[in-house]
């Protein structure tokens, strides 16, 4: 064979590689199970991001998706078979603190990064060098929470109702407590376990406790019930609840009993807060025909964030992605403007205040970062 020949061929040999090439992204979401509906929105904001930003490199983008079935016990296979099996050199997820804590241990040990969108718990990151996230953590939205319960709603007695099995729920009722306690409020804490749907006792003692607020810090599922059944007790007073009362599910499953409730989250399109805002709650609504939810935002935020950190790298090599995700100050995001802490791959964001009102979300307040401190 001539040397034309042989070069020819390795010509085409390269080209046809590189039309194969792709940069394999892993999405661990909760896609079925409790709380399947925080992984639709988050993909969603994914799959946006990904037909605005589909290469990095100069190689084509895939993002991989393993579904957790919302269980800790999956989350950590589901990254692992990213990892092995899929190749990925980084992972947006999990959603929820208690999987993100499960999967992020996997992450450390394999030594790629994975970004959070939405785990709030101090513990995801807590040790670790290769999780990071772009939401707030529960110390901020826990203390946001009292400070608005306390300043603007005045209330002087709260019940918190505490999911005891999800890590979230636990971080999220201390931090609020312990902000409400300062400013001398009363507070009566009660438990319960992810899945219940009977919740009477409780409500009960709320109702003796002669509470003004009932806090409840699971998810949406629980919090819809809760409002349901205090309000058919007669109770008059305020329902306020985390960033995981934010998914339309709250609406459809608590229907007139959640109107007026106040949580706290990370975004939302009539409160824009940079460039990108306004942008994506548009191209949202072009694809999707409804707007943009806190999680779709922070779903796409996590995509461009991970895709900025591998340009910065210039490399697919995991642990310099991990390093350049830590490096990135004022990233402009559709949910805010994202600085990643060197240190502890947590986010300084604001915090928004939501409540439902006509059967929708409405924007009620913003709360700084600066003045929680």
């Amino acid at each position: 064979m001539s040397s034309l020949k042989k070069a020819v061929l390795v010509l085409l040999l390269v080209s046809s590689l590189s039309v194969f090439a792709v940069v394999k992204i892993g999405a661990l979401l909760p896609l079925t199970g409790g709380v399947s509906a925080f992984g639709d929105l988050v993909k969603k904001g994914i799959e946006l991001a990904l037909e605005e930003r589909g290469t990095v490199l100069g190689e084509k983008i895939e993002v991989v998706y393993m579904d957790t079935r919302s269980e800790k016990t999956e989350a950590a296979n589901g990254i692992a078979r990213l990892i092995d099996k899929e190749g990925v050199i980084a992972v947006i997820g999990e959603v929820i603190s208690g999987n993100s804590i499960a999967a992020g241990e996997i992450a450390e040990k394999k030594k790629v990064p994975m970004v959070s969108p939405s785990s709030t718990n101090p513990l995801v990151t807590q040790g670790k060098k290769f999780v990071s996230r772009v939401c707030f953590i529960d110390p901020l939205q826990g203390t946001a929470l009292a400070e608005f319960a306390v300043k603007t709603l005045k209330i002087k007695k709260a019940t918190v109702l505490t999911d005891v099995e999800q890590d979230y729920s636990v971080g999220l009722s201390n931090y609020f407590i312990e902000r409400f306690k300062k400013y001398g409020g009363q507070v009566q804490q009660l438990q319960y376990k992810s899945g219940d749907s009977e919740f009477s006792a409780q409500l009960s003692q709320a109702l003796a406790f002669g509470a003004e607020a009932i806090v409840v810090t699971g998810y949406y599922n629980e919090i819809a019930l809760v409002a349901q059944q205090a309000r058919a007790l007669g109770f008059k007073g305020y329902i306020l609840a985390g960033d995981g009362a934010d998914a339309p599910e709250l609406i459809k499953i608590g229907g007139q009993a959640v109107e007026g409730i106040y949580f706290t989250t990370h975004y939302h399109p009539d409160a824009p807060v940079t460039s990108v805002s306004k942008k994506f709650a548009e191209a949202f609504v072009k694809k999707y025909g409804v707007r943009p939810s806190t999680l779709s935002a922070l779903g796409y935020d996590a995509y461009m964030l991970v895709v900025e950190a591998i340009e910065r790298a210039k490399t697919t090599k995991p642990e310099l992605i991990a390093t350049a995700i830590r490096s990135i100050k004022n990233f402009q995001g559709a949910s805010g403007t994202i600085t990643i802490d060197a240190n502890t791959g947590n986010a300084t964001k604001d915090v928004v205040i939501l409540t439902v009102k006509k059967q929708q979300f409405a924007f009620a307040a913003t709360i700084s970062a600066a003045s929680l401190k």
